[in-house]
């Protein structure tokens, strides 16, 4: 009663994973992207699903969060897709971790790093092709690669790039990109992991497949709705909350902060168990809606810390207790995050990963 709660389908997630299969070579990895604790969704029990489907790479932002990985999984792929510095190198070794290395000079402190080890370090190069983040640029991989080669201490393992902008209608940025990237590709080992395809890329470019295809927001069930995409998913996560308090008030009635909302006619007003200190976006005030007994109930009044109100209608049945949707599936209705972006005027990434990490999540 006195927290909202998020549902995570994990064999939904693994039905996902399957669609992706069946659509990409066999001899294609998918690399699931997990950071942000997987999307919000939980990073252990998400990894665990996955590598029950066979999935043997995974993809984090931190170090932090692949450690986390290495404990629950011990022989899978790890890729950490940020910064991580010199006095790491012992442990991306013993654990297994592949670091990117994301400029001449980064590369330079890792590798110094590991020769005063007596070490080899197993990296991943990135590439930047036009994204304009992390990364090598595109036409100084060459002599970067040669000057780490000199050094010593460094094995080129795999190499990567990320895109900026992925659009079937106007591919030109997007091909650009995978054709400096081709290009940077002609200095390294044939033998490296490349990886270059991002969800969006995944569903609609089958040449950019290579030897793996990072896939973060598609299998947790968003953006691969397309039927003209290669694959189809469904979302995974639910959220929820109780229903804390029932009234009845008259027309006219403010609710709210600073009386944002009146009610046009007599009605009842439900109150649940969350807000925006639980994620809740505060733009969803007077315009989000919320499923309670199988109907979407309009979201009224401001958005308060811990609190929204919802009207339910003048012959709502509802009671004290009763389950509320806001994000998921209810009866024949349904709210998913890309529709609360919408209102938001964001993306269902951050709808997602804004969820507060301290509220339970049920699998």
């Amino acid at each position: 009663m006195n927290h909202s709660w998020v549902e995570i389908n994990l064999e939904r997630m693994k039905q996902n994973v399957r669609a992706l299969r069946s659509s990409i070579p066999s001899e294609t990895s998918v690399i699931l992207v997990v950071k942000a604790d997987a999307y919000g969704h939980g990073l252990v029990p998400v990894a665990q699903a996955a590598a029950e489907e066979t999935i043997n790479w995974f993809a984090v932002a931190f170090l932090d969060e692949a450690l986390k990985i290495r404990a629950a999984l011990p022989d899978v792929n790890i890729l950490v897709l940020g910064l991580v510095l010199p006095e790491h190198v012992d442990e991306l070794i013993e654990k297994r971790i592949f670091p990117i290395i994301t400029c001449l000079e980064h590369g330079l402190v890792m590798a110094g790093a590991a020769r005063a080890k007596g070490r080899i370090l197993p990296v991943h190069l990135k590439v930047d092709t036009g994204m304009g983040r992390l990364g090598v640029q595109w036409n100084e991989v060459a002599e970067t690669v040669k000057a780490l080669n000199e050094a010593g201490g460094l094995e080129f393992a795999g190499v990567c790039s990320h895109f900026a902008r992925v659009d079937p209608d106007q591919p030109d940025y997007a091909s650009a990109q995978a054709q400096k990237f081709n290009e940077a590709l002609k200095y390294l080992p044939a033998k490296v992991f490349k990886h270059l395809s991002s969800s969006r890329a995944a569903l609609y470019f089958p040449d950019w497949d290579m030897d793996g295809v990072r896939q973060g927001i598609v299998l947790y069930g968003y953006g691969a709705n397309d039927p003209k995409g290669r694959f189809q998913t469904r979302p995974v996560l639910q959220w929820k909350a109780r229903v804390v308090q029932v009234k009845k008030v008259p027309a006219d009635f403010s609710v709210g902060y600073y009386g944002t909302y009146r009610t046009e006619y007599p009605t009842r007003l439900a109150t649940l168990a969350v807000g925006y200190a639980d994620g809740y976006n505060r733009a969803l005030s007077n315009k989000g809606d919320v499923l309670i007994g199988g109907r979407r109930c309009a979201v009224v009044g401001r958005v308060s810390m811990n609190w929204i109100t919802a009207d339910i209608g003048p012959d709502a049945t509802v009671k004290v207790g009763d389950e509320a949707v806001l994000i998921g599936e209810q009866g024949e209705e349904s709210i998913w995050a890309d529709e609360l972006s919408k209102i938001c005027r964001t993306i269902p990434y951050e709808i997602l990963t804004s969820i507060n990490a301290s509220l339970e999540r049920k699998y």
